[in-house]
């Protein structure tokens, strides 16, 4: 015989109550008195013969069978609040909110855009640069991070496998008085990347290249302004093989040295595990992750 679904206020009083860990915020959220959301939770705990949560002198506490039956309580709410929303309300209008690198966008993301808006004319996106990131902004659905794809309370997707190698302007390759040699680099200005782990010191030492000082230079926080000097001739910039093949590719810069390492960091599509998935957001997703797979393994 099949088990009888509870009655959804319980469902929606457990899981405010569990998010909050108190009955009274619960109430609030949920416009009932204290004494409604208890006695809803103590219901919903009668129905299902077990206790959801411990109640303590200071606040409550989920029990296991409460911390076991929480996520799927508050998936189900939210995907069902998103399907009327996408349905009866004004969810198709929704703004799509996309947080991501600023070098990954221009280089990456943007030339490939196009395709997305023909797959999907009608959703509505609006891009804003994490280049100060801020843990706190609760308005963005989706975020492109680099890193080791590892953020507390983040759901990481890998986009891109790289190889770390130097480049710079032809025409400073040309301007050069020696032979092509690891030389070079002690000849021109180093560009530095705040907040790259594997930056020039990294290279140089994985290639066992000598260079008096690794950190002298010019230090920028943003790579795409790293790139523009190295297109520019201002120097030379380390290169990530999804950033710079299409700049490599227009002859914008060339890669000097055979030595290339492979990267353990990278760039990550991240969400909240903490927060429902609009249907468009999902929809971006799917599609990136397949871009992602198509420059990797490219059809034929």
């Amino acid at each position: 015989m099949k088990k009888r679904l509870p009655p959804l206020n319980w469902l929606r009083s457990f899981e405010a109550s569990a998010r909050h860990l108190n009955f009274t915020q619960a109430a609030h959220e949920l416009n009932l008195t204290q004494a409604a959301i208890s006695q809803q939770v103590k219901g919903l705990e009668s129905q299902l013969g077990t206790s959801l949560f411990k109640r303590l002198p200071r606040g409550l506490a989920l029990t296991d069978a409460g911390l076991a039956y929480m996520p799927a309580v508050h998936e189900a709410i939210g995907r069902l609040a998103a399907a009327t929303d996408e349905l009866f309300g004004k969810g198709q209008s929704r703004q799509l909110t996309v947080r991501v690198n600023l070098v990954f966008f221009t280089t990456w993301l943007a030339p490939r855009l196009s395709r997305f808006y023909e797959q999907y004319p009608d959703i509505k996106i609006r891009f804003t640069s994490n280049i100060w990131l801020d843990e706190k902004n609760k308005d963005t659905d989706l975020d492109i991070r680099y890193g080791h794809g590892v953020w507390p309370g983040l759901k990481s997707d890998r986009l891109t496998w790289d190889e770390l190698f130097p480049v710079c302007s032809p025409e400073l390759l040309e301007a050069s008085e020696e032979p092509l040699s690891i030389d070079l680099l002690a000849e021109n200005t180093l560009l530095h990347v705040i907040g790259y782990e594997e930056g020039w010191g990294y290279w140089l030492n994985q290639t066992g290249a000598y260079y008096s000082d690794p950190s002298d230079g010019i230090q920028f926080d943003t790579l795409i302004s790293a790139l523009e000097m190295a297109v520019l001739g201002q120097g030379i910039a380390l290169g990530r093989t999804s950033l710079v093949a299409d700049m490599i590719a227009s002859g914008k810069l060339v890669a000097p040295f055979e030595e290339r390492i492979e990267t353990s960091e990278a760039f990550f599509l991240t969400s909240s595990i903490h927060q429902y998935l609009h249907p468009s957001a999902e929809l971006f997703s799917q599609w990136i992750l397949e871009e992602s797979q198509t420059q990797f393994y490219p059809e034929g």
